[in-house]
């Protein structure tokens, strides 16, 4: 057997050892300052990662590193509370582990959410911003012999971003009165900010959030089939001149992304519901 899948399968294996029969349909990856919407799940099973098999440990600020099954607003969840990057010097096919696993547990939808810098200059720190597109700058994860049991050798990327989970948003966020902003993403391998020249550039392509992570998951998610909803917390503007006015600081983009958690929870406490 494939290598791969055998470390996948044994990380899935053990976590379902863990669960007592449960069987969400729905996970969540919580990025950088996001972490805390896992502290609303109810009766949760915690599991750090650097206890699963295969898996690596989150070294990135503002990620815990657990991953949970418990109750979100009354539906089983599975939530990653942390992520895996890129320039974290981990190989693609460990950043997106976690997503794979979730396609052997059994999930048919996943969420997720991260902080972001605007490119566009009409969105402002605290935004919401439902990823309606990617643009991907980093290493494409299906790079390498193709895992059949997943997925078909050129999955198609049209609607990477699920239609129907969008406008689901969108009427859950009018029903609470909170406005959600739209834009696309553009992932590069980090681990520096963008230089306001790269800034001005990304744009000038159509980016309207840069981050540098959350694409690799969603391109193993739709190759596995899975239904993809992301979110955006801006956490900062991007800077597109060379004065040193607006330094960009990764705990104060965890101290934002904080504030943004009460309305993101509340839009998934309307829509897991609803799936």
């Amino acid at each position: 057997m494939d290598e791969r899948i055998e470390r996948i399968n044994k990380a899935a294996e053990y976590i379902k050892s863990k669960l007592g029969g449960r069987q969400p349909k729905a996970a969540l990856i919580l990025g950088s300052g996001l972490g805390p919407i896992a502290e609303s799940v109810e009766n949760p099973v915690v599991i750090p990662y650097k206890e699963i098999p295969g898996f690596p440990v989150s070294t990135a600020v503002g990620h815990k590193g657990n991953f949970l099954c418990g109750t979100l607003a009354g539906q089983e969840v599975f939530v990653m509370q942390g992520r895996f990057h890129y320039y974290e010097g981990y190989p693609m096919e460990t950043v997106t582990i976690g997503v794979r696993v979730f396609k052997k547990l059994g999930i048919e939808y996943l969420f997720v959410f991260n902080a972001a810098g605007a490119a566009n200059p009409a969105f402002k720190v605290g935004d919401m911003v439902m990823i309606t597109d990617h643009i991907n700058m980093m290493p494409n994860p299906l790079i390498g012999p193709n895992m059949e049991e997943f997925g078909p050798r050129f999955p198609d990327m049209t609607c990477a971003y699920d239609l129907e989970l969008q406008q689901l948003a969108r009427e859950c966020a009018s029903k609470l009165g909170i406005e959600i902003k739209s834009g696309v993403y553009f992932g590069s391998t980090g681990p520096t900010y963008e230089t306001p020249a790269e800034v001005r550039f990304y744009r000038s392509v159509g980016a309207d959030l840069l981050g540098m992570s959350t694409i690799p998951e969603v391109i193993v998610a739709r190759h596995c089939d899975i239904r993809v909803f992301g979110m955006s917390a801006v956490t900062n503007v991007c800077n597109t001149t060379n004065k040193p006015v607006n330094f960009n600081d990764g705990h104060d983009v965890v101290h934002q992304a904080e504030k943004v958690v009460v309305n993101i929870h509340a839009l998934l406490a309307e829509m897991l519901p609803r799936l």
